[in-house]
């Protein structure tokens, strides 16, 4: 198994950034790319707010600080790519923009780099085909958790023609970062989006029922169920235009168990996102 050096992050929003700041926690150099320099800083320097955080609980010193994010290397070019061991992709949920990512990607990296997509939901064999064939051997599913830098769980996904050196690679680089990769099959929305998804529609009806407020259901799941934030505080967390969107894919894929409740598109509709725009089912401060 070959050794990880240097990583690729692409897509230096919420999720990206903080799956750059993994690898660079771990001592590992990354280059963070997003479609503009000013974009794939600005997602760099939303990681110092993250670290600020973990200076405040003691964990690290701000020498550790300075250290982890020299290695983050922001770009908006491709073509420093092409020393890269692993490149994890982390764009918007969209197969159009995916495959051209990975496209563009095909034409750059080295032909043993591995390739990895943090979707949610879509299939990791269809988007292989967006590489060369030579290339797809080394094209693996890796879902990370937001916020990644404290949620443990990766689910390490094969396409239909993955190599199980890959997989291997992939759950290795996950341990490597402290994470705790699970092997999953390639279905729609894999294991936990299932699980989770089903859980938030049940609390969206719930609410739409009048039975108890969002505050209330996000207390019952918390001291009741032992979850470290309740449905409606992680739907905030996640945004719910990408939680409309993914239970659209999941409703397209199984049916009527998944359909969207009706008060999310209502939320979506009026711009109540959650916390990047200061106000989903709570509100928050800019």
């Amino acid at each position: 198994m070959k050794d990880l050096n240097k990583v690729g992050v692409v897509g230096a929003g919420m999720m990206g950034a903080e799956i750059a700041l993994c690898f660079a926690r771990s001592g590992y150099a990354v280059v963070l790319k997003d479609a503009t320099l000013d974009l794939a800083q600005s997602g760099k320097n939303r990681l110092g707010s993250v670290l600020d955080r973990q200076i405040k609980k003691g964990s690290i010193t701000a020498e550790d600080k300075d250290s982890i994010l020299s290695r983050i290397e922001p770009t908006d070019q491709y073509s420093v790519f092409s020393d890269i061991d692993l490149v994890v992709e982390a764009v918007f949920e969209s197969l159009e923009v995916k495959k051209e990512v990975f496209a563009q990607l095909d034409k750059i990296c080295a032909p043993g780099c591995i390739f990895a997509t943090n979707t949610s939901s879509m299939s990791i064999t269809l988007l292989a085909t967006s590489v060369t064939p030579a290339r797809i051997g080394n094209f693996v599913g890796t879902h990370f958790f937001s916020p990644a830098s404290v949620m443990k769980l990766v689910e390490v996904i094969p396409g239909l023609e993955t190599k199980e050196e890959t997989v291997d690679y992939a759950m290795e680089c996950c341990r490597k970062i402290e994470k705790v990769p699970i092997r999953v099959k390639d279905v729609t929305g894999f294991v936990l989006n299932r699980i989770l998804h089903i859980m938030w529609i049940e609390a969206m009806r719930l609410l739409e029922e009048g039975v108890a407020s969002p505050e209330d259901i996000d207390l019952a799941c918390k001291f009741g169920l032992g979850h470290p934030v309740g449905p409606f505080a992680l739907m905030d967390l996640t945004s719910n235009n990408l939680n409309l969107q993914v239970q659209d894919i999941l409703f397209e894929a199984y049916g009527e168990r998944f359909k969207p409740r009706p008060i999310l598109k209502q939320k979506v509709d009026a711009g109540h996102l959650g916390r990047k725009t200061g106000r989903g089912w709570h509100t928050y401060e800019k």
